[in-house]
């Protein structure tokens, strides 16, 4: 899937939220969700902005700025979601 192809889904689907996932360091699942109001094509190649200190084991608080970036061929709707949520698993950047 592109990433013409998730922006469309979002559309197609009536996507209310996307579930951004990623692993931490001691190998968790660990997740944040946006509205697709704040989620743009834009996030497949600048990232989606959190703070890392908030994650064991990724960054001391004074450098915690770090990045998602979504992987497109990744992406499937939540079958379990209340809303009509789209997930993604991310790579993260520091």
């Amino acid at each position: 899937m592109t990433t013409q192809d998730v922006m469309a889904l979002i559309q197609a689907k009536g996507i209310q939220a996307v579930d951004l996932r990623f692993i931490d360091m001691p190998g968790l699942w660990q997740h944040f969700t946006m509205s697709t109001s704040e989620f743009n094509e834009d996030a497949f190649e600048e990232g989606v902005g959190f703070d890392g200190s908030s994650i064991r084991g990724f960054q001391q608080i004074q450098e915690s700025d770090m990045l998602l970036v979504p992987d497109p061929s990744t992406a499937f709707v939540d079958p379990f979601a209340a809303a009509p949520t789209l997930v993604l698993i991310c790579n993260v950047k520091d």
